[in-house]
C-alpha cells in the first residue's frame, strides 16, 4: 500500500509543509507519514519501526483520523507524542508531554555505559546503578534488559517524568530492578546505604543554557518540558553538581557516565580533573567528531 496515490500525495504534502529537527534522524517524511499512517490504523509504532514493507488499507473513517493526525504534526507536535511511542536502543518506548523525547545523541551514552555494566557482570553477579534526572526512564529500562545483573535506581526532579518512567518499567516488568524516588539529581539517594556503594551513576543531565531554551524549535520549546533543557546560565549546573558529589556514592573505581552538550567537552574534562576525584576521564565522541560523552572513574 506504500506507493499508492494517497501515499505519495501525503508524502508530498508533508515535505512541502513539516520541517524536520537534524536531533532526530530517524524521523525522515517516509518514516513519520508511515508511522501516522499505522496509528491511524490503530496499530502504533515508533519512526524506527514504522517503515514496513507494505501499509494497511485504511478505511475512509481511517483517512479522516490520518488527516487529522497529520494536521497535527504540521502544528508542530512531535511526532513521538502523536503516535505515543519512541525507540530507544532498540526497545520501543511510551512517548508523552511529561519527559524528554529520548534521543538517538543519548544512544552514544547508554551504549557506552553498557560496554562498563557487560565488562563489571563477567567479574560480580550484582551491580548498583543510579540513573539520575532519568525522565522517560528510556536509559535504565534498555540497559536493565541488556544487562540483567543491574539493579537500577532512578531519580527525577519532574514527578510527571518519574510517571512516565514507571510506565515503561511497568511495560517491560522491571518494577524489581528499576526502583523511582522524586528528587533533584542525587538528593533522592542522600542516605547511608547508598554511600560509596554504587558501581555506575549515568545521568542524561539538561545541559542547554536558560536563555537558548524558549529559542529552540517550536516542536521542542512548545511540547517538551522546560526542566529536561535548562542548565542554569552556562548550561552545567547539574553536570558541576555530578562531578563534585558523584563520588561520595560511588564505590572505589566505580564510574559516573553523563551527557554533554555541542562545545561543551574540553571544558568539563577539565571540571572533572581540577577536583581531583577521578583516576581516568575518558570522552565519547559522536560520528562527526564532538564530544558528548564523559566516563569519569572514582
Amino acid at each position: 500500500m506504500r506507493k499508492s496515490g494517497t501515499y505519495k500525495k501525503l508524502l508530498h504534502y508533508l515535505k512541502e509543509n513539516v520541517s524536520l529537527l537534524p536531533d532526530k534522524p530517524e524521523e525522515t517524511y517516509d518514516s513519520t507519514l508511515s508511522a501516522l499512517w499505522l496509528k491511524a490504523y490503530g496499530h502504533p509504532l515508533p519512526a524506527e519501526k514504522a517503515i514496513v514493507n507494505s501499509l494497511p488499507a485504511l478505511n475512509e473513517k481511517q483517512i479522516d483520523k490520518l488527516n487529522k493526525l497529520i494536521a497535527r504534526r504540521l502544528e508542530g507536535v512531535p511526532l513521538a507524542h502523536i503516535t505515543g511511542r519512541q525507540q530507544f536502543m532498540g526497545v520501543e518506548l511510551v512517548a508523552n508531554e511529561n519527559a524528554l523525547i529520548p534521543r538517538k545523541e543519548t544512544e552514544i551514552l547508554g551504549y557506552a555505559v553498557l560496554k562498563i555494566l557487560k565488562d563489571l557482570a563477567e567479574k560480580q553477579k550484582k551491580i548498583k546503578a543510579f540513573d539520575l534526572c532519568c525522565g522517560a526512564g528510556n536509559l535504565s529500562v534498555a540497559i536493565a534488559l541488556l544487562v540483567p545483573e543491574v539493579e537500577f535506581y532512578a531519580s527525577d526532579l519532574s514527578e510527571k517524568a518519574l510517571e512516565l518512567a514507571q510506565e515503561n518499567i511497568r511495560l517491560y516488568n522491571l518494577e524489581n530492578r528499576i526502583h523511582v524516588a522524586p528528587g533533584s539529581v542525587l538528593e533522592a539517594f542522600e542516605k547511608e546505604q547508598y554511600y560509596e556503594n554504587i558501581d555506575v551513576i549515568i545521568c542524561n543531565p539538561p545541559y542547554i543554557s536558560d536563555s537558548k531554551v524558549s529559542g529552540m524549535a517550536k516542536e521542542i520549546a512548545e511540547h517538551e518540558p522546560d526542566l529536561a533543557f535548562k542548565g542554569g546560565m552556562l548550561g552545567i549546573n547539574v553536570i558541576r553538581e555530578l562531578i563534585r558529589h558523584a563520588p561520595r556514592f560511588l564505590r572505589e573505581e566505580g564510574w559516573l557516565a553523563f551527557e554533554i552538550g555541542l562545545g561543551q567537552g574540553d571544558f568539563i574534562k577539565q571540571l572533572c580533573i581540577k577536583t581531583g576525584l577521578y583516576g581516568e576521564i575518558v570522552d565519547v565522541t559522536d560520528d562527526e567528531g564532538n564530544i558528548r560523552v564523559i566516563l569519569a572513574q572514582k
